[in-house]
């Protein structure tokens, strides 16, 4: 009588995940994975990238290449799309707004202990395959550098972080839709 009972269990509990996957794959459910954490349609096959003009007061030569070709290149490390020339199903513009350094904390001595390094960047990002996920936002980063070093000092690595952290949020923002 239990291994009649138990046997009618097991059979209820397949037949009702059969029934489950059944409706899900009736109803036409999509789901694409990524180890990025990236969700993107399967209809989303090329992206495009325009170049970031800089349009900050403070104009930083390789600046705009350096964060045009940081988007490119982590859009093609963690997606499987095509870049192509023009415009694709999924496309970024922008440019950057701000570039700048001030100082943060003040010493006893009255002088700025601590500097802030900041790069601004607004982006339009426009998906045409699922237009529910375009936008214009503005992303800002910055990094904190000592007083007592010249920004000329710092700079390029400086910028190299703060770019890195602006295209993971605007990847993130286009494409990991938590």
């Amino acid at each position: 009588m239990v291994l009649t009972c138990k046997y009618f269990l097991i059979k209820r509990i397949y037949a009702s995940v059969l029934i489950v996957l059944l409706f899900f794959s009736a109803s036409g459910c999509r789901v694409s994975y990524s180890f990025s954490g990236a969700s993107i349609s399967p209809q989303v096959k090329t992206l495009s990238v325009q170049y970031f003009q800089n349009r900050a007061s403070l104009v930083q030569p390789g600046l705009s290449q350096a964060l045009t070709d940081a988007l490119i290149d982590k859009c093609r490390a963690q997606t499987r799309l095509s870049l192509v020339n023009g415009f694709g199903d999924v496309n970024f513009e922008g440019e950057i707004t701000d570039y700048n350094t001030r100082p943060l904390t003040v010493g006893a001595d009255s002088r700025a202990a601590m500097n802030r390094f900041t790069i601004t960047v607004k982006v339009k990002f426009t998906n045409s395959v699922e237009p529910q996920y375009n936008f214009e936002k503005t992303f800002s980063r910055y990094e904190d550098y000592d007083s007592r070093l010249n920004l000329s000092d710092v700079e390029k690595d400086l910028s190299e972080k703060i770019i890195a952290l602006l295209v993971e949020d605007i990847f993130n923002a286009a494409f990991v839709n938590w």
